[in-house]
């Protein structure tokens, strides 16, 4: 991150963070954010893929998105390989062969390498009150667990989108792929009343002269571009809200006006222990994981939990949620928490806060909790516990501001703005010191570095998760699959509104959070696509 191979997005000011511009890292390479993130496949549960699809409503096309269907998809994206039995051992790990594909292009494991650290986390999570998960990728992904990653097991390396669906595939006449250009905009023909995709311009990265070369369209054009890309590409090429279009000086092809609203993330911290155990950061300053082919390479976080909101606020939790159903209409047509004055949108709106609350008393984690041995600012000494929101409340938006495809979009995820998921997270701050302090894990723990002790009430812990939280890395929702006159963008079928042959397919389309890292639904999302696309084309030439 922060490097060439990054997009290096900022937010805009966030009034609840102290005006702060939180960094959004998105990867900017062939393999997009799967070349760059911590490699976690982690599914989301069987409730709240549910709740994806029972949202869409009587939309042509909604089973595709159930649990089954994508349980499905998601295996079939998956060529898992079980650990060791000492890592096995080690680690106490629990799994189900049954809940992982067998022949799929991405390898998902075990690291190769565990260090003790690793083997305490579910032994304490179980102190606290917060169960093992026996089977956390067949649909039940609450409780503690060590998480597969995207990892190939027979070099120790990244497995990523390019390496699985890519680099196996023989020379194909019907495949090129330009890197270092940047899609401006879709060409469209509105002579027949609806929007036909013919053409793709682009440019090189940074060459601003027109005219801009195309790319003549056949059949459809599918945007795959991700939270942040999908919807400027839809902006620029005058597919949006049509005051944000008007302002940015684009004109207008179709309005759309959920396209950039609903932005919803995962935002988190992290408490940091000074330990006597040894941590990843201290392998890799003493030089053990150089060398080719070295399992210590594959030694990344994995330890995690999901903590549901008893585990957060025990009895309050049904008043708690009360609160949150009470303030819905408020909240719906309050600009500070909804951005949109668009009736659909805010339709959305309070369609997407109702689903999410009415998961919220379930075993589904509200908070999640993960085991990080990467040292902190406190020192390579240290290992921490991350903390970060799941289900939140805060939604945003996203806009272009300019018809120049190359300034980058205006980013307002509106963290904070719903006081439901500062109390959420703080609870989770809690919890992790709580962990902490139980054993097995609190022997190998000698004092609190961050945020230190004197952090102590509900006040100083707010004003300090104010002062540091950031982004998880799990953007999404901002071309929400949803009605249309729900704020929609995109339908069942993945096509957008108003449009023959344009398709978005990948992590914007998802209308609510889950509990889960976005990658593995996303791969699941892009395998129900493919089907889709083909049972439409199969048998046209």
């Amino acid at each position: 991150m922060h490097t060439q191979y990054d997009w290096q997005y900022l937010t805009s000011p966030q009034p609840n963070l102290n005006n702060r511009n939180v960094s959004w890292p998105r990867g900017k390479v062939l393999g997009g954010s799967s070349a760059i993130n911590a490699m976690y496949i982690v599914r989301p549960s069987t409730l709240e893929v549910d709740t994806f699809s029972k949202i869409l409503g009587s939309l042509d096309g909604a089973d595709a998105w159930g649990w089954d269907s994508m349980f499905a998809a998601m295996k079939k994206s998956e060529i898992f390989t079980p650990p060791s039995s000492d890592i096995q051992s080690q680690g106490n790990i629990l799994y189900n062969s049954e809940s992982h594909g067998t022949s799929g292009p991405l390898h998902t494991t075990y690291p190769g390498y565990l260090l003790p650290l690793v083997g305490s986390w579910v032994p304490t999570l179980n102190a606290v009150g917060i169960p093992a998960s026996p089977d956390a990728y067949g649909g039940s992904s609450w409780g503690a667990f060590v998480a597969t990653s995207a990892i190939n097991p027979t070099n120790w390396t990244r497995s990523y989108s390019k390496s699985a669906y890519i680099d196996p595939l023989p020379a194909r006449p019907n495949l090129h792929i330009m890197t270092n250009q940047t899609v401006t905009r879709v060409i469209f023909d509105s002579s027949s009343g609806t929007l036909r995709a013919t053409a793709v311009e682009y440019a090189n990265n940074g060459y601003q002269e027109k005219p801009w070369p195309t790319v003549a369209v056949n059949k459809e054009v599918i945007l795959a571009g991700g939270a942040v890309g999908s919807p400027s590409i839809l902006m620029q090429s005058g597919i949006g809200p049509s005051d944000k279009l008007q302002a940015a000086g684009v004109q207008l092809a179709y309005a759309l006006p959920g396209v950039g609203q609903h932005v919803q993330d995962h935002v988190s911290t992290q408490i940091s222990f000074k330990t006597t155990a040894q941590t990843t950061a201290q392998l890799y300053q003493s030089g053990a994981a150089n060398g080719t082919n070295n399992p210590i390479q594959s030694l990344i976080n994995s330890a995690i939990a999901y903590a549901n909101i008893t585990d957060l606020l025990g009895d309050n939790a049904v008043a708690f949620h009360q609160q949150i159903i009470g303030n819905l209409s408020t909240h719906a047509n309050n600009p500070a928490m909804n951005p949109s004055t668009d009736p659909t949108v805010t339709l959305g709106y309070q369609a997407i806060y109702q689903a999410t609350a009415d998961m919220m008393l379930s075993q589904i984690g509200q908070v999640e909790l993960l085991l990080s041995l990467m040292g902190s600012d406190a020192g390579a000494d240290t290992f921490s516990i991350q903390v970060a929101l799941q289900h939140p409340f805060s939604m945003g938006e996203l806009y272009i501001a300019t018809p120049n495809p190359f300034d980058y979009p205006i980013i307002n995820p509106n963290y904070f703005s719903h006081e439901a998921d500062i109390v959420m997270l703080r609870e989770g701050v809690k919890l992790a010191r709580k962990i902490g302090q139980a054993q097995p894990l609190s022997s190998l723990i000698v004092s609190e570095a961050i945020p230190g002790p004197d952090f102590q009430t509900d006040e100083q812990l707010e004003a300090w998760l104010r002062d540091v939280i950031a982004t998880e890395f799990h953007p999404g929702c901002s071309c929400a699959m949803l009605p249309l006159e729900a704020g929609g963008v995109v339908d069942a079928n993945l096509k957008v509104y108003g449009t023959a042959n344009l398709r978005v397919v990948d992590s914007s389309v998802f209308p609510i959070q889950f509990a889960a890292h976005l990658m593995a639904p996303t791969y699941g999302l892009a395998e129900q696509a493919a089907m889709i696309i083909r049972s439409q084309y199969n048998g046209t030439p």
